[in-house]
């Protein structure tokens, strides 16, 4: 075999060998992409559920807490409904007690004045003596709100008075007013507690 033979041989043989090494490479490379994204995807899943997973975890425990200061404040409503109800109902047991205390004097006054009227004959003194409790009384009423209406020569009001009868006005100027009273009226801290009875001019 010739020398030029030999070497175009050789010359074909490392040509191959190229070729060879050329089609392999974007093999591996494309190989070495597929095991790299093979790699990364589960790892990015991994981290968005641990995400996810989190913020549940987050959101139950935000529910869970309103759940817990919901019921607290259920229980503080129906504790303060009850303490209510039982203080309403002793105010309205006892509500009268101070009322009733400040009146027992009118009533020691009222029982002297009967033996008093027992053994005496002095009517004046008697009268005298009523008139102080009527005004020791009237004056308890006053400072606890309660005052006695204006009635007559003032013009009539159905919201304030009741008219049990009508009578031609004796002057022209007297006309739709009240000109006499039955029964007296009262306020309690200005509202109407007894309309008084009264007899209207027209």
């Amino acid at each position: 075999m010739s020398k030029k033979t030999k070497e175009s041989n050789l010359q074909d043989i490392e040509n191959k060998d190229i070729n060879i090494e050329n089609t392999d490479t974007p093999a591996t490379e494309d190989a070495e992409q597929v095991v790299e994204g093979a790699e990364d995807m589960p790892v990015e899943e991994l981290d968005e559920t641990a995400k996810l997973t989190a913020e549940v975890d987050d959101l139950k425990a935000q529910i869970e807490k309103q759940k817990d200061d919901y019921l607290r404040l259920m229980a503080e409503f129906d504790n303060y409904r009850r303490r209510t109800l039982r203080e309403k109902a002793d105010l309205i047991k006892t509500g009268g007690e101070g009322c009733m205390k400040a009146i027992l004097p009118v009533i020691d006054d009222f029982e002297r004045a009967m033996q008093a009227m027992s053994n005496s004959d002095d009517v004046e003194a008697l009268k005298t003596g009523v008139e102080l409790i009527y005004n020791k009384f009237r004056a308890y009423l006053e400072q606890n709100g309660v005052k006695e209406m204006e009635t007559i020569g003032v013009e009539f009001d159905a919201d304030k008075h009741e008219a049990i009868a009508q009578i031609p006005a004796p002057a022209p100027e007297q006309k739709s007013k009240i000109i006499d009273c039955t029964q007296k009226g009262y306020t309690l801290n200005d509202v109407v507690i007894r309309f008084p009875k009264v007899v209207v001019a027209q």
